[in-house]
């Protein structure tokens, strides 16, 4: 006589989610040292610009080669192991609304400045149709001539909107 076996119904892993979620993580996750910058979704005119600005990206910045973030985009550019990290076509950040926030000029270019807590500075451009972010390792947190080889490009591709 054979043993009779019992089948449990079928579910769904209730754990797969999870898991799923994790893997995607760690695929996206960098053991080399180097990030992955969150690609943003800009308007058809702003990722126009953006693709613009991309093509005039210096190759150096601060004396770190260019090394863009694991991503594929010409909305996202870094240099070093994720020091400085450019992303173009972010939205408009709502710190611009405040009247006591900081901001710098730069070779004609006005960027808002953003104190991160933990993390290095995060300039944005001001008075331009795309929104163009920097952020910083903390080692520039109170630096910002990297903005210099971002004005050229800036105000060559990304008109005022002014």
């Amino acid at each position: 006589m054979t043993p009779s076996r019992r089948r449990l119904p079928r579910r769904p892993h209730r754990c797969l989610p999870a898991v799923v979620v994790l893997l995607a993580a760690a695929g996206c996750s960098s053991t080399d040292g180097s990030a992955v910058a969150v690609v943003p979704t800009p308007d058809v005119e702003a990722a126009k610009i953006c693709r613009a600005l991309h093509k005039e990206l210096p190759e150096t910045v601060a004396g770190l080669e260019r090394n863009d973030p694991g991503t594929d985009s010409e909305l996202t550019a870094g240099w070093g192991d994720a020091a400085i990290v450019l992303r173009c076509g972010v939205p408009r950040p709502e710190r611009m609304s405040d009247p006591q926030a900081k901001g710098v000029e730069v070779d004609g270019v006005n960027w808002l400045l953003e104190e991160r807590q933990g993390d290095g500075p995060r300039f944005t451009t001001t008075y331009r149709k795309a929104y163009v972010e920097v952020s910083m390792a903390k080692k520039y947190a109170h630096d910002a001539t990297p903005l210099t080889a971002f004005a050229g490009p800036v105000e060559k591709t990304v008109p005022a909107s002014l």
